[in-house]
């Protein structure tokens, strides 16, 4: 096991209850099957790996076993492709079952300790995890919630607006959240800035001027 930083995708399906009260079993089966399938691929496709089916929801982690610079922004993509993805699932399921489905998804980011992805069950456990479920639980249909940490490291890259302090099952204070409206297209997940100035590396800098000064002086003469 080790520690990691790791961005938590939860999303689940609402009102599945109603829905299996409109379709017999076996459609049932065969629609939620079609709409884990696609949502596994659009995960998958960002770099995360699916953690866990709880039910009518799907949990994915980015950053374990393999770590990008922009898990964040890989997870949040990922989120906003899974809505879309389910607009147009949702013509095929009205054309095939009559029905519609409707997802709300959470997005959050912080430490875990995380376990090999090849065990079976959960791999990951921490706070991050569990505010990532909250998350997903206060958002309405078709809605993206993102936790601060996450909303810090992507705001470059995204259109957000706050969606004002959560008050979540089992945390003492609010959650800080933002509703997710667009991903930039081609944004970068982190952005470094080269202008920041050195601070007290004085005596280094001036080093390389004084061991060439005496052979630039040579030349010159």
């Amino acid at each position: 096991m080790a520690r990691k930083v790791v961005s938590v995708v939860f999303a689940d399906v609402i009102e599945s209850t109603r829905l299996g009260e409109s379709l017999d079993p076996e459609s049932l089966r065969s629609l939620m099957s079609r709409y884990f399938d696609e949502m596994r691929t659009v995960l998958e496709r960002h770099g995360g790996v699916v953690e866990k089916f709880i039910g009518d929801a799907v949990m994915a982690v980015f950053g374990v076993p393999r770590v990008h610079e922009d898990d964040a922004l890989r997870a949040v993509r990922a989120a906003a492709e899974m809505r879309e993805r389910l607009q147009r699932l949702n013509d095929e399921f009205e054309r095939a079952w009559g029905a519609r489905v409707a997802a709300r998804i959470g997005v959050n980011t912080g430490e875990v300790v995380a376990d090999d992805p090849a065990r079976r069950g959960s791999f990951v456990a921490g706070d991050a995890v569990n505010t990532a479920a909250r998350l997903e639980q206060s958002a309405q249909a078709d809605e993206i919630l993102i936790g601060d940490p996450t909303y810090r490291l992507v705001r470059e890259a995204v259109v957000a607006e706050d969606a004002g302090p959560i008050i979540a099952k089992g945390k003492a204070d609010p959650l800080p959240a933002w509703r997710l409206l667009e991903v930039r297209d081609a944004a970068i997940g982190w952005s470094r800035r080269l202008d920041s100035p050195l601070v007290g590396r004085e005596r280094e800098l001036a080093l390389p001027d004084e061991t060439l000064r005496p052979a630039a002086e040579a030349v010159q003469a």
